[in-house]
């Protein structure tokens, strides 16, 4: 039986990504971005919630995020998710984050570091 393992996610930025290298050279940044969802409680008044998504993104498309993306910047992201297990002190602690396939731009920043959107809400 075959599996589907496949996230997307729009939302954006929380801080500016950094790129850095593997002992092969390979490029790998990481971020997070951001989700938001609202909702009308029972006194009809607004209730916000936002969660926070780990991302990695490897190769060229690591570099690409380096070069035109800073915190707050909007994303859309396609990936698949991966969670690793590590111990500390004998507790084993789980982390879950999305492997991008895909990042698309919805807003970047320009040479100044300015974000510009591309697209209207």
């Amino acid at each position: 039986m075959k599996s589907l393992n496949r996230v997307t996610i729009l939302g954006n930025l929380g801080a500016t990504p950094e790129l850095r290298h593997t002992g092969s050279n390979q490029a790998v940044t990481n971020f997070t971005v951001a989700t938001s969802n609202s909702w009308r409680d029972s006194n009809g008044e607004v209730q916000e919630n936002t969660d926070w998504h780990r991302i990695v993104v490897w190769g060229s498309r690591a570099e690409a995020c380096t070069r035109f993306l800073a915190k707050g910047s909007r994303v859309y992201v396609e990936g698949r998710l991966e969670t690793k297990c590590r111990e500390v002190n004998g507790q084993k602690l789980y982390t879950t984050q999305i492997v991008a396939q895909n990042v698309i731009f919805l807003s970047y920043k320009d040479e100044t570091g300015d974000s510009e959107e591309l697209y209207a809400d």
